[in-house]
């Protein structure tokens, strides 16, 4: 199948959404259409999980990594990383994006069921681009959630700035206490 003809990724998105048009439509009128469809996703996931089965670790890795393949192993509930590597993989396929508009994402982690992300806007727009930040909000959100379905939301946590200290005593405070009490014992 090497001479097979790989459609583009706008041809791709375009048959997505027409496919996403149809089965609202379907969704509407349930029966033996929707049923077929139903028992069609159910036997291709049961064939992508045994694509993976079968695949070396450098393989499965490539599988992964191609956008179109990963939204399939998502969507059939196959995808052999857990949400929270997926999530943070599409924080990361946006951050040149996000950067470009002046600002910084960055994955923050999982809480229960919910991602996080630390989200600076920054000043590239001189102030007067309010709905900026929430476009760009509304964007991580959408990634992460496509990415991970499985988490129920998106929260952006506070900057490193924003974050308590955490609970340090460097050593050298340590030794002067310890050889303080020492002196003070004899």
């Amino acid at each position: 199948m090497a001479d097979a003809v790989r459609l583009p990724d706008p041809a791709v998105e375009a048959r997505l959404a027409r496919l996403d048009e149809v089965l609202a439509e379907l969704e509407s009128a349930p029966g033996p259409a929707l049923e077929a469809v139903t028992l069609l996703t159910e036997v291709y996931g049961e064939a992508l999980g045994r694509v993976l089965d079968h695949a070396d670790a450098p393989l499965r890795e490539r599988l992964v990594e191609d956008e179109l393949l990963g939204h399939l192993l998502v969507l059939h509930q196959v995808h052999p990383e857990p949400a929270e590597r997926r999530a943070a993989r599409a924080v990361e396929r946006l951050r040149p994006a996000v950067r470009e508009r002046g600002g910084d994402v960055e994955w923050a982690g999982v809480d229960g069921r919910v991602g996080r992300v630390r989200l600076s806007t920054g000043g590239g727009c001189g102030g007067g681009c309010g709905s900026g930040s929430a476009d760009v909000a509304g964007a991580v959100e959408a990634a992460v959630l496509a990415a991970a379905p499985e988490l129920t939301a998106v929260e952006t946590a506070p900057p490193d700035a924003e974050r308590p200290a955490p609970a340090f005593v460097p050593l050298t405070t340590l030794t002067r206490r310890t050889a303080a009490q020492s002196q003070e014992a004899r």
